[in-house]
């Protein structure tokens, strides 16, 4: 009898013992990219024993990790960075099980589409600051965005007023947390992923141990107090509207204790701060690279809006460049361009080849966003006018991108659950700094445009960002400097 294991799909040669453990480096998207080319779209790698399948097609990876959720929606196994940092209460992270099912129902109860709307005055707040800031501080842009990603997370999360810099007490707290959670979940950190049985070792006699059971005490704490001081408001009749107190009051019918509650809040900042801080970075760049977009959406925005008032989120439906302008930067340059791995947790067979219950599955996210199939020969460009149709209105999506016209946002049952906040926040963010500034490259010591990296990247684990680059910040037009002026007075910022 044949073994299914003789069925497994195509992929690169390994190493005796380890496989293509040591293929895993830096800049995966690339590589699966280009062994898309000799083995296709559905590969096969062998990590010391593990097998990860890597989806290189949108219609692949909808196929498994969509209309077959029910077995493609578990998280691999990560021990230190789930199971003794985070308790396995951190939702990105946690297995597909009873605690995942409340949690993820909880969240999207407090974010659905439906929901999303109550956040859009702490989001065009927070759009304002930007926009003002950038005009006050034009050269600290990259601290102004990162301020306003903090910001406005604190805000629908925790119900926080607006912080007044990235260096914020209780954010640097969190975001120290991020750090620490990324690296530990790096393939190769720790030493047990490979060994599990090393985590049964005393923690006296293992410092990493002794460190992830440190800093899961702190971190808890500190999730804990942040989510009490939502829930003593809450007691007291204070009405905010925030993720906290939603999941304060919702508590008996989600069935989550304090402990679950407190860490799935922290897990919505966690995941939300620096993602949205990467998304405006790259925006940022697409301007000075491509300004023809740019004066194109401020021709939109002048017909529409005019000079006289800031755009506002009443606006958006009539602001269709806009908002095709903000699914191509989730297109063009994913923050997470291999995603977050799904695993499999039975047995499976897909068009013949055999995929092995526990096998790691990434969709290739960078590749899947850049298809010339689906995206047309200049995918590898910056280009809005794809997403629209041949009335300049929004076009339908690609079959399996679930009309965000992109596959940045994940997949099944792991689909991002804060996505409408997000695309909410990049709109008004996007619309008030092009409708008041313009945003150019800047020039070097001989008069030429200074030289961009569209390709090179900082890959921090978390997130995925450009190389440093400088840009040149002005006021559009005379006006736009005291209506934002106006607007920060009259919201009493």
């Amino acid at each position: 009898m044949n073994s299914p294991w003789r069925s497994l799909p195509p992929g690169p040669r390994g190493l005796p013992l380890v496989g293509n453990a040591f293929q895993l480096h830096k800049n995966q998207w690339l590589k699966f990219t280009e062994w898309k080319k000799t083995y296709g779209d559905l590969i096969y790698l062998n990590a010391a024993g593990q097998p990860i399948i890597v989806l290189n097609s949108q219609k692949i990876a909808a196929d498994l990790l969509d209309h077959r959720a029910a077995i493609y929606s578990d998280r691999p196994r990560n021990i230190v960075a789930s199971d003794m940092m985070t308790e396995g209460l951190l939702v990105v992270f946690t297995h597909y099980n009873d605690i995942w099912r409340r949690m993820r129902k909880a969240a999207h109860e407090a974010l659905n589409k439906n929901v999303s709307p109550n956040y859009m005055e702490n989001q065009l707040t927070e759009g304002i600051i930007l926009t003002n800031a950038m005009v006050k501080e034009p050269k600290m842009w990259p601290h102004h965005i990162k301020r306003t990603a903090a910001s406005f997370i604190m805000g629908i999360v925790y119900d926080k007023p607006p912080i007044e810099n990235e260096e914020d007490h209780a954010v640097t707290k969190i975001n120290d947390f991020v750090a620490r959670l990324t690296r530990a979940a790096l393939p190769g950190a720790h030493l047990v992923e490979f060994i599990p049985w090393l985590r049964y070792i005393p923690a006296w006699a293992a410092k990493w141990k002794r460190q992830a059971l440190k800093w899961n005490k702190i971190d808890s704490n500190m999730f804990i107090t942040l989510f009490n001081e939502v829930r003593d408001k809450t007691e007291k009749g204070d009405e905010c509207f925030s993720l906290a107190a939603t999941l304060v009051k919702d508590a008996g019918r989600n069935n989550l204790t304090e402990r679950e509650n407190a860490w799935l809040a922290g897990t919505m900042y966690a995941a939300g701060a620096e993602t949205t801080a990467g998304v405006l970075t790259w925006f940022m760049l697409a301007m000075i690279a491509y300004p023809e977009t740019q004066k194109r959406a401020q021709a939109e925005l002048d017909a529409v809006i005019g000079r006289d008032r800031i755009p506002i989120f009443a606006d958006r439906d009539r602001l269709p460049y806009i908002c095709a302008m903000i699914k191509e930067i989730l297109r063009w340059h994913p923050v997470d361009p291999v995603g977050l791995p799904h695993c499999s947790i039975e047995d499976d067979w897909y068009k013949g080849y055999f995929i092995p219950k526990g096998s790691i599955c990434i969709a290739n996210v960078w590749h899947l966003n850049r298809d010339p199939d689906i995206y047309g020969l200049d995918a590898d460009h910056f280009n809005p006018s794809r997403h629209l149709d041949e009335k300049g209105q929004i076009a339908p999506g690609p079959p399996d991108t679930k009309e965000e016209s992109h596959v940045t946002y994940g997949f099944g049952r792991r689909l991002c659950v804060g996505r409408h906040v997000a695309n909410q926040s990049l709109f008004i963010d996007i619309s008030l700094m092009l409708w008041a500034l313009n945003i150019e490259n800047t020039i070097d010591p001989n008069g030429n445009p200074t030289s961009l990296d569209l390709d090179g990247v900082i890959d921090d684990g978390l997130v995925v960002r450009p190389m440093p680059f400088q840009v040149k910040i002005t006021p559009r037009f005379p006006e736009s400097t005291s209506i934002i002026e106006r607007e920060m007075e009259l919201g009493e910022i």
